[in-house]
């Protein structure tokens, strides 16, 4: 059996302590034991991207803000289908998960952070947010494992009420708001509702075919 390599560790603000492992040519960030994410199970977070920037394949100039680097793959996603003169803005606020991706040696996400569209921004998605009025056509947030918390409890505030309503405030007119979610909020739902948000709901599996467990994209747009 191929061991599982212990690679380097991260401490969030609140002292939650992530690391990042290796098993048989797989990438797993795991959080007190438990998995948050890993190279073979990602389908959900490429949905994030498509579902969220639907409709901004051939807009020029447009402008994504993505909440959490993860292992990339959200990022890579909406590389993807963006056009060639479109921005895409990372926030993440763990340095060490930002060298993780772009490790040479470990390849996790060097294509997509070297892409002359990403900017990486080390930091706080919400104060991004907060200080941004009209800037994006399309704010994907996976900052954690949904409106609970598991990485950085002061995560649950982009789940809030004034959270909720800063991303509205920094999105562009026509612009689309999307969420992962491990799992059904339906509390969630009830904050976007109330601040004026149409809102669909996306069951994706977290692997290709269909397989793995069922994760949640909520998608939102301004009424």
């Amino acid at each position: 059996m191929k061991p599982f390599e212990r690679l380097a560790e991260a401490v969030a603000p609140d002292g939650t302590r992530l690391v990042l492992f290796r098993h048989d040519g797989a990438y797993t960030i795991r959080v007190d034991g438990v998995e948050l994410m890993s190279t073979r199970r990602h389908a959900s977070e490429d949905a994030l991207a498509t579902l969220g920037c639907a409709g901004l394949e051939t807009r020029a100039g447009a402008h994504v803000l993505i909440g959490g680097l993860g292992l990339g793959f959200t990022l890579r996603a909406a590389l993807s289908v963006l056009a060639a003169d479109a921005r895409v803005t990372v926030a993440e606020l763990l340095p060490e998960v930002i060298r993780w991706n772009g490790e040479p040696a470990w390849g996790i996400a060097t294509e997509a952070l070297a892409d002359p569209r990403t900017t990486v921004h080390a930091g706080d998605v919400g104060a991004l947010l907060r200080e941004a009025e009209g800037a994006y056509d399309a704010i994907l947030l996976d900052v954690d494992n949904g409106a609970a918390a598991m990485t950085t409890r002061g995560n649950a505030a982009l789940y809030r009420d004034a959270g909720v309503r800063a991303a509205i405030r920094a999105l562009r007119a026509g612009g689309r708001l999307a969420w992962w979610a491990a799992t059904p909020e339906p509390a969630f739902v009830r904050v976007l509702r109330r601040n004026g948000l149409e809102v669909a709901t996306h069951e994706v599996r977290a692997r290709d075919g269909g397989k793995g467990p069922v994760h949640v994209v909520y998608t939102a747009t301004p009424h």
